[in-house]
């Protein structure tokens, strides 16, 4: 579901951040201040809070800016558990799982540990974006 199809008693947070490393610090300080307010688990919201991260630095490394320049996050929980969304400019690779990461690699492992902490995620394309959108168990 995306948060743009969401009843009015759901609470979405929409940030535009900065196309740049040290957004993914100010926008994990959101999430975290939004799930201590809404009273979520503990490991929930370290779960989440890494799953942005993850989220955000594959956007910012591997894909190009939104028009405007920035990388867009937004969260919300419901029924399903804590969601958390990313969109980016749509670079040329796209995002996917990757079941065995060379050992001695240096990277490649950051989805398969969203792929551990969500119930489910999933990738929408549109022309000039993409967004990348993660449910965490609460």
């Amino acid at each position: 579901m995306s948060s743009a199809t969401l009843p009015a008693d759901v609470s979405v947070v929409d940030v535009v951040l900065p196309h740049e490393v040290s957004a993914v610090a100010d926008a994990r300080r959101r999430l975290a201040a939004y799930l201590k307010r809404f009273r979520a688990a503990e490991t929930a919201c370290d779960d989440a809070q890494l799953v942005l991260s993850e989220l955000l630095s594959n956007a910012i490394r591997y894909a190009p800016p939104l028009p405007a320049g920035e990388v867009r996050a937004a969260w919300w929980i419901d029924k399903a558990g804590i969601h958390v969304e990313v969109t980016d400019g749509r670079g040329d690779t796209e995002p996917q799982r990757i079941n065995d990461a060379h050992p001695e690699s240096i990277g490649g492992r950051g989805l398969a540990i969203v792929d551990v902490l969500t119930s489910t995620w999933d990738v929408r394309t549109a022309p000039t974006h993409r967004t990348v959108h993660a449910i965490i168990p609460n």
